[in-house]
């Protein structure tokens, strides 16, 4: 019997979950979640999602970097918040991935910059 990398698991997940986010199917990305029931799996799409975000946000300009750390630690204290409550995780995921987005949109956005 093989047994996955939960961590490569997750990262997959995450992709997955960015995936739906983006192209706005609020139904794909439900069901995504929904079959995520076991505290363990949702944390380690989390641990897929902060390490995007954090690389992605490495490279914004200083003050948007900064900004983007500040809300990385608001989202781990919801994270932390909602520690054994899998629904509280969903909910953190989902924010997680909307915060990707988010960068995204911000490095889109200094891309056309002069």
């Amino acid at each position: 019997m093989t047994t996955q990398d939960p961590a490569a698991e997750g990262r997959r997940r995450a992709e997955k979950l960015l995936e739906h986010l983006s192209e706005d199917d609020d139904a794909a990305v439900d069901e995504l979640l929904a079959g995520l029931t076991d505290v363990r799996d949702l944390v380690f799409v989390g641990a897929g999602l902060t390490g995007i975000a954090r690389a992605e946000g490495r490279v914004l300009p200083t003050a948007q970097r900064a900004q983007a750390s500040t809300r990385q630690l608001k989202l781990g204290q919801l994270r932390d918040a909602n520690r054994d409550d899998p629904e509280g995780l969903r909910t953190w995921l989902r924010r997680s991935g909307e915060e990707i987005l988010f960068i995204r949109s911000l490095q889109a956005a200094v891309a056309r910059l002069p």
